[in-house]
């Protein structure tokens, strides 16, 4: 899924990187220099939403678009309520999630 999608959304016009895991994103320190996060709620070892509180723990404000094959509907509204700005159940349809990323604001520099 994570390749499908790192092609698709460069295809698309957008900078990729991508990570095998929620401690491998935060050992990079992606999350300094990142305009969005498509984020699997299952993932080996920390779990999304476990990635989504220690970034809000941290002051870190990154739009977060979840997908998930097997969320339901109280994890979803976690999330949301956390400040995520989507949750996507797979399959999704890619022209929503690339929607969904282009309606986040980019920050400009001051």
């Amino acid at each position: 899924m994570s390749r499908m999608l790192s092609r698709v959304l460069t295809s698309a016009g957008f900078t990729v990187k991508s990570f095998t895991s929620a401690e491998e994103f935060l050992d990079s320190r992606g999350f300094t220099d990142s305009a969005c996060l498509i984020l699997d709620m299952n993932l080996p070892g920390m779990s999304g939403d476990e990635l989504q509180w220690i970034l809000n723990g941290r002051g870190f404000d990154l739009p977060i678009i979840f997908i998930s094959a097997d969320a339901d509907e109280a994890i979803q509204k976690r999330v949301l309520d956390s400040g995520a700005v989507a949750f996507l159940d797979k399959p999704f349809n890619i022209d929503i999630l690339l929607d969904k990323i282009r309606s986040i604001p980019i920050p400009t520099l001051s």
